[in-house]
C-alpha cells in the first residue's frame, strides 16, 4: 500500500516538475514536448528582437531573451540600428500577442535592469525562441556568464546563418 501511495504521489509530481525544466536537457534542443512544455506565461507584447512583456500569472513581466542580441530599436540614447525593425518584426511574427510560451530560466533570475532573464518557448509546437532568433540570422551570440547553458548551440547556429548570408548577416 506505502509503495502505491509513493508512485502516486510520484506521478502527480513529474508533470509540474518536468514544467519546471528538470528534464529540459533530457529532450531535444528546439523541440520539447507538451509535458515539459507546460505554458507559464502569454505573450503580452514584443518590445524589440529580444524582450518581451509576459503575462505570468496575471503579472506584467519583462523577460530579456538569453543567449542573443539584436540590433537596438528601442534605446533612446542611440539610433535604431541596421536590421533592428526587422528583428524585432520577425521575433513578432514568432510569437504575437497572446502565444502560450513557457518560461525557463538560466543561472541568473534578473539582468541588471531587473527584467527577467530567459529561454522561452512557444507552447504549441515547442519552438525554442532564442535559437529560433539566431538560426534565422535576427541575431547575434551572447554569452555572459554564468547565464549559458545553450551558448554552443547559438553559436552554431550564428555560424550558420552567417555562412547562409540570412538576415542581417546579408545586409548590416
Amino acid at each position: 500500500m506505502r509503495q502505491r501511495l509513493a508512485a502516486a504521489g510520484l506521478l502527480l509530481l513529474l508533470p509540474s516538475l518536468s514544467s519546471c525544466g528538470l528534464f529540459a536537457e533530457a529532450k531535444a534542443l528546439g523541440q520539447r514536448d507538451s509535458e515539459v512544455l507546460a505554458p507559464n506565461g502569454i505573450v503580452v507584447r514584443v518590445v524589440d528582437g529580444d524582450t518581451m512583456i509576459i503575462d505570468i500569472e496575471g503579472v506584467d513581466t519583462k523577460v530579456r531573451m538569453i543567449g542573443f542580441d539584436t540590433p537596438e530599436t528601442v534605446d533612446p540614447r542611440s539610433p535604431v540600428e541596421c536590421f533592428g525593425k526587422e528583428a524585432s518584426n520577425h521575433l513578432k511574427s514568432l510569437s504575437p500577442a497572446g502565444t502560450r510560451v513557457r518560461l525557463e530560466r538560466d543561472t541568473e533570475q534578473f539582468d541588471r535592469y531587473r527584467r527577467t532573464l530567459g529561454y522561452v518557448y512557444r507552447a504549441s509546437d515547442g519552438m525554442f525562441l532564442n535559437l529560433q532568433m539566431v538560426r534565422d540570422g535576427y541575431a547575434n551570440t551572447l554569452s555572459i556568464e554564468p547565464n549559458t547553458t545553450y551558448a554552443a548551440e547559438f553559436l552554431k547556429a550564428e555560424r550558420e546563418a552567417r555562412n547562409n548570408g540570412l538576415g542581417l548577416w546579408s545586409k548590416c
